[in-house]
């Protein structure tokens, strides 16, 4: 089980992934698990001169349906404007909005941040790891970190165990480190990116939480 008081500096250990990477010359293959356009901004801006990346966006948490399109819509939009080192593949997972309220299920009333918090992230970054797996991806991680709202200690400790189980190595990261989530604002601002004000679930709607 993921410990998410344990304390570590993901951002110098992706840091330090990413210079072994550079070492060896290759241009390794990621799957970047995405919540949305605005959080992926910082994130490809960091990562795209180093791997050949593919958006996964796979988010059966976001609510209502028309929310959820248009954050889609507007990820896709973003790859196509945005002027990567590498090539960026959208890649479109199911809107398994059912799977998510499956999860959720006695849990409604759980704070954010909290046990249900936990359990979407383990869905969300589960799918990934397994589509990472099942298509020869050299890494997975996800932009859920770059959010000053994510518990990225407890990100990491799940995409470490993902990585374990489905045989693919995880990209460590804490994407809000070094004015991250700041940047992601500008970039945002820069593209005109639809900026959302909560998080995604009907929830976190209630409990009026933003990203």
């Amino acid at each position: 089980m993921a410990n998410a008081n344990e304390k570590k500096n993901y951002q110098i250990i992706m840091e330090h992934m990413i210079s072994e990477i550079k070492e060896q010359g290759s241009t390794p293959r990621l799957l970047l698990h995405s919540c949305c356009a605005p959080c992926s901004s910082y994130c490809l801006e960091t990562l795209t001169q180093h791997f050949k990346i593919s958006v996964f966006y796979y988010n059966p948490n976001i609510y209502p349906d028309e929310e959820y399109y248009k954050r889609e819509k507007e990820q896709q939009w973003f790859i196509e404007k945005f002027p990567a080192a590498n090539p960026i593949e959208f890649v479109q997972a199911p809107y398994e909005k059912e799977v998510f309220y499956e999860m959720a299920e006695g849990m409604e009333d759980v704070p954010e941040g909290g046990e249900r918090c936990m359990k979407c992230y383990r869905l969300r970054l589960g799918k990934a790891a397994q589509y990472a797996a099942e298509n020869g991806y050299d890494y997975f991680t996800t932009t859920l970190s770059i959010s000053p709202h994510k518990n990225a200690q407890a990100l990491n400790l799940i995409g470490k165990e993902l990585a374990q189980k489905y045989g693919v190595s995880y990209l460590y990261s804490d994407f809000k480190k070094k004015n991250g989530f700041k940047r992601s604002c500008e970039i945002s601002e820069e593209y005109g990116i639809y900026r959302q004000d909560y998080c995604g679930c009907e929830f976190s709607v209630r409990n009026n939480i933003s990203e």
